[in-house]
């Protein structure tokens, strides 16, 4: 499956000059690159399709501690991209010029994810049931909140470390036209019928919708 090249998301780092299509990741679609986008023109490891279909199945890649054997396989913010021969870990992040880049990370911080809580539901026998971005959901009898943020462990997938959404943490703005950029949030306050998060940043004090930030460290 193919995307016509003029209509890529923002954040993807190519140009919108050149061949007319593009590939597509096998899901996730909106919020995600395809593998090989990542493998060829940000860690330039492959030149094409059929070198990265290789390493594939010589299994030299992983993505979040998972074996991957689709070139389309998607990456997202936050994504861990293990080189095991290489020895070498990355993770997709977001620049201040909006797009995803791949930065080189250390074995240990390649072992989690940060994930944000985007939903809650209550299974039979009252089992809380966590909806996280990207697709995961996990069982979780910590005390959460829509907003907060989970850090898991790629390894058994389970919870590190919950952080919540409130004045004095980190947060990561992901969307809107502060993308890219960081900062302390300084308060949250409701207006308008949104929740907004005032945050001391590079760019000074600027007022985020919740909705487009994940909390952090």
């Amino acid at each position: 499956m193919h995307l016509k090249r003029n209509n890529i998301g923002k954040f993807w780092p190519v140009p919108r000059k050149g061949t007319k299509y593009l590939a597509v990741a096998m899901h996730n679609k909106k919020d995600s690159i395809p593998l090989i986008v990542i493998a060829r023109d940000l860690l330039k490891i492959v030149r094409n399709k059929k070198e990265l279909k290789r390493i594939l199945n010589e299994k030299k890649i992983k993505i979040n501690n998972k074996e991957i054997r689709e070139i389309n396989y998607p990456v997202c913010l936050s994504d861990v991209v293990t080189l095991p021969d290489a020895g070498k870990n990355y993770r997709a992040i977001l620049s201040k010029n909006k797009k995803m880049q791949i930065q080189e990370i250390t074995d240990k911080e390649a072992e989690r994810k940060i994930f944000k809580v985007i939903g809650k539901k209550i299974l039979a026998g009252k089992k809380i049931q966590l909806n996280l971005s990207h697709g995961v959901n996990i069982l979780s009898k910590e005390k959460t909140n829509i907003g907060d943020s989970v850090i898991l462990s790629l390894k058994d997938k389970k919870i590190i470390k919950i952080i919540k959404k409130e004045g004095g943490k980190k947060a990561l703005i992901i969307k809107g036209k502060h993308a890219g950029f960081s900062g302390k949030i300084e308060e949250i306050v409701y207006r308008g019928g949104k929740e907004i998060a005032k945050i001391t940043s590079d760019k000074g004090r600027i007022n985020v919708w919740t909705k487009n930030l994940i909390i952090a460290e």
